[in-house]
């Protein structure tokens, strides 16, 4: 079910994790587009280019979703960090809270993913033609709410898919809390927003090759 909104994004300052000559490490908040959308020019990137105008974007978090994102300082580094990506070098977990319990406390899951077209933004999964994505996945807590269970999970994407973890938890049949685009009334009514946050962030510096590694907190 694909849902109206209207775009209003949060208007907190930016949080800055980490910043030197080559990157940005930055918290996006939920709702907050990470690049400009066709009638929309507030988003992450936006407001980066206003305090460092040199920097550049490296990938994207969905607009729902909140934490963790790299931007570049120079071309070099966007070289140096788009590779690490293709390479799948670089390591993120996510947290998510997802309706029901699994009845496994861990698994993998290894769905090809396309977009579907007759309903994008939406993605789906396709054996014919979606291209491979995998995720793993682990219980971290199970909890129970007034209207059904509840289970929070770290999610491990292995490839890097539009809506991969939104899909494949919808898939696994426990879609993510607060979802606009996949979850039942029932699901989406249960949080304020998704329940989808970008917790760590595991790459190599472009400049000497350290391996550096960033969190942040979940704020659900």
């Amino acid at each position: 079910m694909i849902r109206a909104f209207t775009y209003a994004p949060p208007q907190d300052p930016l949080s800055y994790i980490y910043i030197d000559d080559d990157i940005i490490i930055v918290e996006k908040p939920s709702g907050l587009l990470s690049v400009p959308g066709k009638t929309e020019p507030d988003c992450l990137e936006a407001r980066i280019k206003a305090d460092h105008p040199a920097a550049l974007t490296v990938h994207r978090l969905d607009m729902a979703t909140s934490g963790l994102m790299v931007f570049a300082k120079n071309a070099n580094a966007q070289r140096h960090l788009g590779l690490q990506f293709e390479k799948r070098m670089i390591e993120k977990d996510y947290i998510a809270r997802i309706s029901g319990h699994p009845e496994r406390d861990r698994g993998e899951i290894d769905l090809p993913l396309i977009t579907d077209w007759p309903n994008r933004p939406r993605q789906k999964v396709c054996h014919e033609q979606g291209k491979p994505s995998q995720t793993s996945w682990s219980v971290m807590d199970r909890e129970g709410l007034e209207h059904g269970a509840v289970t929070r999970v770290l999610l491990k994407p292995r490839t890097g898919r539009s809506h991969q973890l939104r899909v494949h938890m919808m898939a696994m049949g426990h879609t993510i809390l607060g979802d606009q685009l996949y979850a039942s009334d029932k699901v989406y009514e249960l949080a304020p927003r998704l329940q989808l946050h970008a917790h760590k962030l595991k790459l190599r510096l472009p400049t000497g090759g350290e391996w550096m590694e960033f969190e942040s907190p979940c704020p659900f």
